[in-house]
C-alpha cells in the first residue's frame, strides 16, 4: 500500500489527507483497480478512486458470510439511505450499525467500512458534476445487493438459479460500476460518443465480473456461501449447487465453469468497442481501462484451459510476470487501433511469452 504518490486534488474543497487515504485504501483492497487509478490522470483518478470506495463498502457487507442476511440487508439499506441527499439518515448511523460486525482482525476491506464516514464525506466534497455522475449508479448497486441478499435470506448465501439471474446480479454488482465509469468519462464527450459508450458499458463490466465468477468458484462457496454458477446449468450436469465442490463432481462442474467462461467471452467484442470509443478528457486515459480488459482476457484464457482449478482454493490467476509484462508493454500508452492485436495476443498465450 505504499506505491501511491499524492497528485493535485480534484477540488480545493477536498482535504488532501483524505484523498491520500482513499488512494492508499484502494491499493489495499483491489490490485486491479489500483493499477487502473494509477494510470489515470487528475481529476479523473480522484473521482474514480472515491467512487470505487463507495462501492467497495457495500461489496464488503454483501460478501460478509458472518453477518446474518437480515442484518446484511439492513446495513445495505441504511448505507443507501445515507447516500441519499434527501434522507435524514447519516453515514455515522450506518457506521454505528456496522460496528459489531467488523472483525477484530479486520483487513483492508473492513478498514474501508470502518472509515465509511471519511469516504462519504470526501465524496460530498467532490464537485457537483462528479457527485451527479457517481451517486445514482452507486445507490443502484447498493439497493441491488440488498435485494439479492433478501431474495436468498433463507439460505444465508446466494444461489443463482438461471443465466438471466446471473446477468441480473452481474449488472447490479458490476454493470452499475460500468455506468459510474461511463458517467465520469463521457461528461465532456459529444452525444454520439456518449451514446456509443453507454451501449457497451454493461458488456465491459459483465466481461470482468463473469471472469471473476468463473475463476473463484471455491472461494465464493466456502468463504462467502455464494454459488454464482446457475442452478440450471449445474442441473444439466446432474450436480446440485451445494455439492459443486465435492471431488466426485469435479469433472461435471469444470464443464459448467468452462460454459460460464464461454458466456463471458461473448461480451469481449462489445467490451472492446467500449474501449475504442473511450474519450480522453478530464484526466481519462485509454490505457487505464485497457489493462483490466487485457488481464480479464488473459484470465479467461487460463479458465478455459484449466477450468477444474476454479474448484481449488488457489483459484485461477494469471502470473505476476504476465501482469508486469502487460504494464511494461503499455507504459507509453495505447492507441485504439492496437486493441485488437493486443487482445488476440493475450488470448492465445501468456503475454510475457508472446
Amino acid at each position: 500500500m505504499d506505491s501511491y504518490q499524492p497528485t493535485p486534488k480534484i477540488s480545493d474543497d477536498i482535504s488532501q489527507a483524505d484523498l491520500d487515504w482513499c488512494h492508499r485504501a484502494v491499493q489495499g483492497v483491489s490490485r486491479t483497480f489500483a493499477i487502473t487509478i494509477d494510470l489515470l490522470d487528475e481529476p479523473m483518478a480522484d473521482a474514480i478512486c472515491v467512487g470505487y470506495l463507495l462501492c467497495r463498502i457495500a461489496d464488503t457487507i454483501e460478501d460478509a458470510g458472518h453477518i446474518p442476511p437480515a442484518e446484511q440487508a439492513h446495513l445495505l439499506r441504511t448505507y443507501d439511505a445515507a447516500l441519499d441527499p434527501d434522507d435524514e439518515t447519516t453515514v455515522a448511523e450506518f457506521r454505528a450499525a456496522a460496528d459489531e460486525w467488523i472483525p477484530d482482525d479486520a483487513g483492508d476491506d473492513w478498514s474501508v467500512v470502518a472509515h465509511a464516514p471519511r469516504v462519504v464525506e470526501t465524496f460530498a466534497s467532490c464537485p457537483l458534476p462528479v457527485r451527479r455522475a457517481v451517486r445514482p449508479p452507486v445507490r443502484e448497486l447498493v439497493s441491488g445487493m440488498a435485494m439479492f441478499v433478501e431474495r436468498y435470506a433463507d439460505r444465508g448465501g446466494l444461489r443463482i438459479r438461471t443465466r438471466a439471474e446471473l446477468e441480473e446480479y452481474c449488472y447490479y454488482v458490476a454493470g452499475t460500476v460500468g455506468e459510474l465509469i461511463t458517467n465520469l468519462v463521457c461528461r465532456d464527450a459529444d452525444s454520439k460518443q456518449a451514446d456509443r459508450l453507454r451501449e457497451n458499458s454493461e458488456s465491459f463490466a459483465l466481461l470482468l465480473q463473469l471472469v471473476n465468477v468463473s475463476k473463484d468458484v471455491y472461494v465464493d462457496y466456502h468463504d462467502e456461501n455464494n454459488v454464482y454458477l446457475p442452478a440450471t446449468w449445474l442441473g444439466e450436469a446432474d450436480v446440485s449447487q451445494d455439492a459443486l465442490c465435492d471431488p466426485e463432481n469435479s469433472d461435471e462442474v469444470a464443464g459448467v465453469v468452462a460454459r460460464t467462461a464461454e458466456h463471458a467471452h461473448g461480451f469481449a467484442d462489445d467490451a472492446q468497442a467500449y474501449l475504442e470509443t473511450m474519450p480522453r478528457e478530464s484526466g481519462n486515459r485509454l490505457v487505464a481501462w485497457t489493462v483490466p480488459y487485457l488481464l480479464a482476457v488473459g484470465t479467461l484464457r487460463e479458465v478455459r484451459k484449466r477450468p477444474e482449478d476454479a474448484l481449488r482454493r488457489a483459484g485461477i490467476k494469471i502470473s505476476r510476470e504476465e501482469v508486469h509484462a502487460v504494464l511494461a508493454s503499455l507504459s507509453g500508452g495505447v492507441e485504439r487501433d492496437m486493441l485488437g492485436d493486443l487482445r488476440r495476443t493475450i488470448a492465445e498465450r501468456p503475454f510475457h511469452l508472446a
